[in-house]
């Protein structure tokens, strides 16, 4: 049952009062986990018109453990979009910091706080107290100081099925079917990607914010089992068709993992346009380190409709992570230049 609150307290856009700024491109931001969170903490530098869909198939940890046992949608890639958005000051921070703060185990294993998150115990607290996914998300985002709104791409939870090559013990690969996005995400070469139920519902609001938007950002992220899922959902795939805004396809810099093993960067574009054909990009953004052979990549952009801009937005260490800046001031040319 619903709880009576008082108003929701709304972060105003950041800007001096009165003053004649230029409007802000309304953005939506697609994807999960890591990579959503690199594309919102830059894309939040440009806009205060802006929305992060986030995917709700994750099963793994404390989010699998939350799902499981209260049914409700699995929190922890939504408390990353939510933490990626806090707002820059002392109040921002520490609530960011509150938000992924994870439990540890003391002395005596095996608690029932054991690994997990605070944000995740909180988003699923406001769930319980008002009955509505995306009333609670915004809550949390006010407590925040987020700067943009975080809905789930589908209403209910999701089920990532494909199938993968499976390394045998005595040598050599078998295609076996695997469930679950913990699962698809370390099994290996995966194909034949579905989502479980197939005709899930869509978040309303999620494809109100795709249409009205400026800008559609897709990626970075694991490309089977954050990046496509948004392309696998019918009304969302037919949202993200349908919608005038222009679409930029944000590609990972590390395109050797277990789920994408031996692919290109070109044959990851070629993933999108075999499942979604009817899907279109205006702008594919990579890091030239990412890109192995430039031609067949341009190919592969041009066969979605795409151009090709490169430029480095990888941060300066060993892991392959995008800078916030570098990833803001790339986002910056594409929007001035469309």
């Amino acid at each position: 049952m619903g709880v009576l609150t008082g108003p929701l307290p709304l972060i105003p856009p950041k800007g001096v009062p009165g003053s004649q700024q230029k409007k802000s491109p309304s953005v939506v931001a697609l994807g999960g986990g890591h990579g959503l969170a690199a594309s919102l903490s830059a894309l939040r530098l440009l806009t205060s018109e802006l929305t992060a869909i986030v995917t709700v198939a994750d099963d793994g940890g404390s989010s699998g453990r939350l799902r499981d046992e209260y049914g409700v949608l699995p929190p922890g890639d939504l408390r990353m979009a939510l933490s990626a958005l806090c707002d820059d000051t002392d109040w921002g921070r520490t609530w960011r910091d509150v938000m992924q703060h994870r439990f540890e185990a003391g002395s005596a294993k095996g608690g029932s706080l054991d690994n997990h998150a605070m944000g995740n115990l909180l988003i699923v607290t406001l769930w319980e107290l008002l009955g509505d996914t995306v009333a609670g998300l915004k809550w949390a985002g006010a407590l925040l100081g987020a700067r943009g709104q975080v809905l789930p791409m589908s209403s209910v939870p999701l089920t990532i099925e494909g199938k993968a090559q499976v390394e045998l013990p005595g040598g050599g690969h078998e295609l076996r079917t695997v469930r679950g996005q913990a699962k698809c995400a370390v099994a290996g070469k995966l194909e034949e990607v579905r989502l479980l139920p197939e005709a899930a519902p869509a978040c309303t609001e999620a494809l109100t914010a795709i249409e009205l938007a400026d800008w559609v950002i897709l990626g970075p992220g694991s490309w089977y089992t954050s990046v496509l899922p948004h392309l696998l959902l019918p009304e969302l795939r037919r949202a993200l068709g349908d919608t005038a805004a222009k679409r930029c396809l944000t590609m990972n810099l590390d395109v050797e993992t277990k789920e994408t093993s031996g692919m290109t960067a070109a044959d990851h574009l070629d993933v999108l346009r075999r499942y979604a054909p009817e899907f279109t990009v205006d702008v594919v953004l990579a890091d030239p380190a990412a890109v192995q052979d430039r031609k067949a990549f341009e190919k592969a952009a041009a066969m979605i409709g795409a151009e090709v801009v490169l430029g480095r937005v990888g941060a300066s260490r060993r892991r392959p992570v995008h800078d916030p800046l570098l990833l803001a001031a790339a986002y910056h040319d594409i929007f001035g230049n469309s």
